[in-house]
């Protein structure tokens, strides 16, 4: 299956670019179960102005001070989105913002009209208790596309195959069926790969710090044992209808055939959210 995905998308080796900074793997930590890769703490000194607050730090700028700040502010997360890991607010004010803290609001709602009107991306609040952002290409949303309907590169191809086998089996997966079936299309994660090298550091940290997966530990069991659900950055970019028409011609099946996740993949994406995220609990 795995070999299907990579060749339907007729990626060649001359097209394929490895991430050299990711190799060394990151410590992380445990939230509610759930490894999460260690951040920064949200800054507990800063706290969301309000319009006043936001209207009287305008006037101790000019209006080109805040068009200057406002395109440090985008080009910080495009830089930062470039390996898919969501740009916490405690680094944006620290790092970027600083002293125009008190204008936060103003140059957030600039920097989302940037990205809106000239990039074609949409900015997105996927954690708002610890205020993390995604960028989305919006121009493929609206078609109803999204960037991995149609995997363009190998790990985005294994990415693809983990996603699909947790929305086919309800969105929960025991992690031994994942790893199982990746032995099966011949990605061993104990061994190493030619294409993603450690696959279980892949799947596991890069994977879950992008937040496209979440790899959560099973309460009470010896030994410890993890389940994989989908990230909040995959229910927001990945379409599981495509997801499910993939899997009706792999199994040369009509997609209706799966008659619940059918109905999931073709409902709204609030509902659809909401079914997941209720399975998962």
């Amino acid at each position: 299956m795995f070999s299907i995905v990579v060749t339907r998308q007729r990626v060649t080796m001359t097209q394929r670019k490895r991430l050299s900074n990711t190799q060394n793997t990151p410590q992380s930590r445990r939230q509610h179960g759930t490894l999460v890769a260690e951040e920064e703490d949200d800054d507990p000194t800063f706290t969301q102005p309000s319009s006043s607050q936001v209207q009287r730090g305008l006037e101790r700028f000019t209006p080109a001070q805040v068009d200057q700040k406002t395109a440090e502010v985008v080009q910080y997360f495009l830089m930062k989105d470039q390996k898919k890991i969501p740009i916490r607010r405690a680094g944006l004010v620290k790092d970027v913002v600083k002293e125009y803290r008190n204008i936060y609001p103003e140059i957030m709602k600039r920097a989302e009209r940037l990205f809106d009107q000239v990039f074609g991306l949409k900015l997105v609040e996927i954690d708002k208790k610890n205020h993390m952002y995604i960028l989305i290409n919006k121009l493929e949303t609206v078609e109803g596309s999204s960037p991995i309907n149609t995997p363009t590169s190998p790990k985005m191809g294994l990415l693809f195959v983990i996603l699909s086998i947790i929305f086919m089996k309800g969105g929960v997966v025991r992690e031994n069926l994942i790893w199982n079936t990746l032995k099966k299309l011949r990605v061993d994660p104990g061994e190493k790969h030619e294409e993603f090298g450690d696959v279980k550091r892949v799947v596991t940290d890069e994977f879950v710090r992008q937040r496209y997966l979440e790899y959560v530990r099973i309460p009470h069991t010896e030994p410890v044992e993890h389940e994989f659900h989908w990230g909040q950055r995959a229910e927001e970019e990945v379409s599981k209808a495509k997801i499910l028409e993939f899997m009706g011609q792999l199994h040369e099946q009509d997609p209706q055939s799966w008659s619940q996740q059918y109905r999931e993949a073709h409902s709204t994406p609030s509902s659809s959210q909401a079914s997941t995220r209720s399975q998962q609990r």
